[in-house]
This record gives C-alpha cells, sequence and structure tokens, in this order.
C-alpha cells in the first residue's frame, strides 16, 4: 500500500496571533463535565485543578472566523461560580465574566452598551450559560506573558458597537493592530518558547443548536421564532 502526500495540508504555524489584533471570532464551550445551575448546562462546567477549590469555571475555544488569521484558534477559561468573593458574599470572577459576557451578546447583536430599553434588555437575558455557545463578536485579541508558561493568545477585550473598530472589522476591513500595552522583556533561557506548548483538542460545541450570528449593521436582529433568546432562532 503506499501513501499519496501530494494533497496534504500545508503545515500550520505555531505563530501567535500578534498583540493588539482585532478580530471576528466565535465562541465553543467545551464541557468539563460538572452541573450548572440551569437545565441546559448539565456537565457544562469546568473544576480548578485544585481539588479543595470551589472554582467552576467556563472552558472557551475561541475561532477567528475572518481575514488574515482565519481558523485559528486561542482558549481561556471564564470563572463563573466560587473563589473570592466581594463584601456582599459575590464571587469576584463571576462578575468579572459576566461583565465579559453582556459584552458578547451586545457585540454579537449590535446592540448599544448604553441601551437599557426594554427590548435591549430581553435580548440579553439568558436560558443558561451553554446559550453563549457559538456566539460570534468582535475581539481584541492579545498575547499573555507568564514566567511559568509559554506565551498564548487570550481574549484581551470584547469590542463593542460604539467603537470604530466594530464597524471596520464587520465591514471586512483590515483594522492594524493595536497594543494595549507595552510587551515585557524578553525572558531568561530557561523559559520555555511560545511554540513549546500543546495544543488543546478540538471539541464540539456544547449546544450544536446555537446559531449566534451578528448582523452586518446596528440593525435589529429577527424577532424570536420560538422560546429563548432571539440569536438562536434566526
Amino acid at each position: 500500500m503506499s501513501f499519496d502526500m501530494n494533497d496534504a495540508e500545508p503545515q500550520k504555524t505555531s505563530e501567535l496571533i500578534p498583540d493588539g489584533t482585532f478580530a471576528k471570532v466565535t465562541m465553543t464551550i467545551r464541557p468539563g463535565g460538572i452541573d450548572g445551575e440551569s437545565e441546559i448546562d448539565r456537565a457544562l462546567l469546568k473544576g480548578s485543578k485544585d481539588p479543595s477549590s470551589d472554582v467552576r469555571m467556563i472552558d472557551a475555544e475561541f475561532t477567528v472566523t475572518e481575514g488574515r488569521h482565519a481558523r485559528r484558534k486561542f482558549w481561556q477559561n471564564f470563572t463563573v461560580a466560587g473563589g473570592k468573593v466581594d463584601e456582599h458574599g459575590m464571587s469576584i470572577g463571576w462578575k468579572i465574566s459576566k461583565g465579559t459576557f453582556r459584552a458578547m451578546i451586545d457585540s454579537a447583536l449590535g446592540l448599544d452598551p448604553n441601551d437599557m430599553s426594554d427590548a435591549a434588555k430581553e435580548k440579553r437575558i439568558l436560558r443558561g450559560l451553554a446559550d453563549l455557545g457559538g456566539i460570534t463578536f468582535i475581539a481584541k485579541i492579545k498575547v499573555e506573558t507568564k514566567e511559568e508558561y509559554p506565551d498564548a493568545n487570550k481574549l484581551d477585550r470584547v469590542v463593542l458597537p460604539n467603537e470604530p473598530e466594530w464597524k471596520k472589522v464587520m465591514a471586512g476591513e483590515d483594522v492594524p493592530a493595536s497594543p494595549s500595552r507595552a510587551r515585557p522583556t524578553a525572558k531568561t533561557s530557561a523559559s520555555k518558547p511560545a511554540w513549546a506548548g500543546k495544543t488543546p483538542a478540538e471539541a464540539q460545541p456544547a449546544s450544536a443548536a446555537n446559531t449566534w450570528s451578528a448582523p452586518a449593521s446596528n440593525a435589529a436582529p429577527p424577532p424570536a421564532k420560538a422560546p429563548g433568546p432571539a440569536w438562536l432562532n434566526t
């Protein structure tokens, strides 16, 4: 038996997406086996590596959907319960993640973040965190550097519809990267290079039925055709 290598795919690059890159990305949730509070969040959450920790997270995979970095991926955890709490006993990690998730919805649906009308508020209500699986929004991507780990791409922030970069990326324009901060000095020779890390295995979306899609403009998305968030029934 022979093996014809002529039709093999080109080898993939191990270089990171440049710090400060603006891109349209889709978030997939990789189930971690722990139930969330909502019925549709069964086996959705991921626990901490520390068995004594009560932290629960969403294990998110981001895929760039368009442009020069299309199909490139990066990964990030978002705390949704547990960990350090504020003076009211609320998880600080969840408060941060909740703000990010709201921004994702605004970016995906073209909602003005200052719009607190009943119609806009209704679109920000989720049946469960699994509803975020498949959401597509505009992101600013950073390069995270930690001394004990290889460099990695992470979500710097969600780009909102009232920012000029949002409209440009939505229109398919190539927006120049804008690094968020000065790059740290080079690591010591004992540190691992960026390409030394293992690539996490790709996983199926937490809910294949989710069909988030970003509008081409600030026009309102079509009304819901069935119970649940409007973006799931396009």
